[in-house]
């Protein structure tokens, strides 16, 4: 079944405990998006925030580093309990691999994630290096941008790669996720997704993540 993962940029930071514990109850995936104002031009919320998450977290955390240098970083996460960590491949280049190893010997399932405009090829040097990918259908940076369609036939051809290396490995997406395009991401390939005013922005956000799952 397609898994959801929340994302808290779109929570209300004035009440986001209770958004957690609404994630915890209801969601499959607490949803992390951590950006440097330089890889992308925005600045979202760094370990304050993290931290403080972390103490009533019970479903798992994903956190996904929209940074110039992910690496300075991981050992932090590990600390904090976060399960799942992606990093770009536009920020890592030829350390990608020694990045996903080394979240490996922190405990941590790695995942590389690329914006529309990086070809899909380049994630395919690390199936069976990397535990999920993370697809962008918006670029990164910003919550409630429209979704890119042509995110579909990348995450298609990524799971054919996969498929045709008999390999394992889950995709992820995240940007303009919502009840009019989750059942076309789903039949793509997609096996987490992430929304985030689709959930927050629902009058009732449970039901939100219900209906997106598909349940």
């Amino acid at each position: 079944m397609l898994q959801i993962a929340p994302s808290i940029l779109a929570a209300d930071f004035l009440h986001l405990e209770k958004d957690i514990r609404l994630i915890n109850d209801c969601g499959d995936v607490i949803h992390l998006d951590v950006m440097d104002g330089t890889l992308v031009p925005n600045i979202s919320f760094g370990f304050s925030v993290i931290d403080q998450v972390a103490k009533i977290a019970t479903a798992p955390m994903d956190a996904h580093l929209m940074v110039v240098h992910p690496e300075r970083w991981f050992d932090k996460l590990a600390k904090d309990g976060v399960q799942m960590c992606s990093f770009h491949w536009e920020a890592a280049g030829r350390n990608t691999s020694r990045y996903i190893e080394r979240l490996h010997a922190l405990g941590l399932k790695a995942g590389v994630a690329i914006n529309p405009d990086v070809p899909v090829s380049k994630l395919y040097p690390y199936i069976g290096k990397a535990d999920y990918f993370l697809i962008m259908s918006v670029f990164a940076g910003f919550g409630g941008q429209k979704f890119i369609y042509e995110s579909l036939d990348r995450v298609a051809a990524l799971k054919a790669e996969i498929g045709r290396k008999g390999a394992q490995g889950l995709i992820e997406i995240d940007g303009g996720i919502n009840q009019g395009n989750i059942r076309t991401v789903e039949e793509a390939g997609v096996g987490l997704a992430v929304a985030g005013s689709a959930v927050f922005g629902a009058a009732d956000p449970a039901a939100a993540i219900s209906a997106l799952r598909g349940a």
